[in-house]
């Protein structure tokens, strides 16, 4: 960052629709020289100017696919840092705000994950028996860890897929941060819930007995989604009682109950092509983060579809909702002026062994 940057202070009381003017100049005046990104989970006052929009991984792709020098991207911190592995070295990540994380990614820290795969060498060399899985809601260190041990990368789409490479190679996994997500996958597949243990990462060994890690087939992380947790089976039952002819459909991230009694389970895509692809006059309850729902159910109005979100509660994603017009117009703002702010760099090293782990799920995908 050069020493004349604009400080974000002079932009943190300005006006919502004064950021927004400022934002439209901004992006004018950077021309093709800069692509803003926004997950499906954006709140709308950030979403409205995006170029490119979709899920994380999708959006890294199409960023590496375009020309621009800058790589503007409204989600969280893991995800900016996939945008710059599958980019271009000339091209420059950008998170708008640097405290955008991801608490489900935050649970598993390379020390937890480390200190977890040298317990298990006190039963059996881990690794001989166990392919690491991380979904790729994680930090890059952590998919670098599965490039060093054999391991690979997921997403809610492709994780029973993945899963079943894994057991082509060894006999178990250690899936993490998301347990829902191993535990919906892995009973697609057909494995028993009690032969899919928990790992919790706050106890010695897990918190388990040798006898139920050596049992295991999925070793899950204790780890989860604050959004998808919100949902619960009686949104659905509730729904059901109301609307017998109604359709639900949920995310994977949300809990093995909830997934039992949707209609459809799948990624922010899936449920968009779903709901998409279904007839005029149906009415769904959608299991996924608010301002997707938001958007959608404003988007299928016309094709007389009526979405509803399952939860009646506020369920959005608070830390991506950090990212707001105030951090957006400072950020291009600076890129106008010639101040590269918030660059997100994955160490080189770090970077090639997490690739490893990636191009194995881009090769089975």
């Amino acid at each position: 960052m050069q020493t004349n940057a604009l400080e974000f202070e002079q932009y943190d009381q300005l006006q919502d629709d004064a950021c927004a003017q400022r934002i439209i100049a901004a992006k004018q005046s950077l021309g093709k020289r800069a692509v803003i990104l926004a997950h499906h989970y954006q709140r709308a006052d950030v979403y409205r100017h995006a170029d490119l929009t979709g899920d994380s991984l999708k959006l890294s792709f199409l960023a590496g696919q375009t020309d621009a020098d800058y790589l503007v991207f409204c989600g969280v911190h893991f995800m900016v840092e996939v945008a710059d592995m599958l980019s271009s070295p000339e091209q420059i990540a950008i998170l708008p705000d640097m405290s955008a994380g991801c608490s489900m990614a935050d649970m598993a820290s390379l020390s937890k994950v480390e200190r977890a795969w040298q317990e298990l060498s006190g039963i059996f060399d881990p690794d001989e028996i166990i392919t690491p899985v991380t979904y790729i809601n994680s930090a890059a260190d952590l998919k670098a860890f599965c490039g060093t041990h054999e391991g690979i990368v997921c997403t809610s789409s492709n994780a029973g897929k993945v899963l079943q490479w894994a057991f082509e190679r060894r006999e178990k996994v250690l899936f993490f941060p998301d347990q829902h997500l191993g535990r919906w996958s892995g009973h697609q597949l057909g494995i028993p819930l009690e032969d899919m243990a928990v790992w919790n990462f706050d106890e010695p060994m897990g918190g388990l007995m040798p006898e139920q890690i050596k049992k295991a087939k999925i070793l899950l992380w204790k780890g989860h989604c604050s959004v998808h947790q919100m949902f619960q089976p009686q949104h659905i039952i509730r729904f059901r009682n109301q609307y017998p002819n109604g359709i639900v459909i949920s995310h994977p991230e949300c809990s093995f109950e909830v997934c039992k009694l949707s209609d459809y389970v799948g990624s922010t895509e899936y449920i968009i092509k779903t709901i998409a692809a279904a007839k005029s006059g149906t009415r769904w309850l959608v299991g996924t983060e608010l301002n997707l729902v938001s958007r959608i159910t404003e988007e299928f109005k016309s094709q007389d579809k009526i979405v509803q979100f399952m939860s009646p509660m506020v369920c959005m994603c608070s830390t991506m909702a950090r990212i707001d017009p105030q951090h957006l117009a400072w950020t291009l703002e600076n890129l106008v002026n010639g101040n590269v702010v918030n660059q997100i760099k994955v160490p080189q090293e770090e970077a090639g062994l997490a690739k490893l782990a990636l191009d194995r799920m881009l090769k089975i995908s």
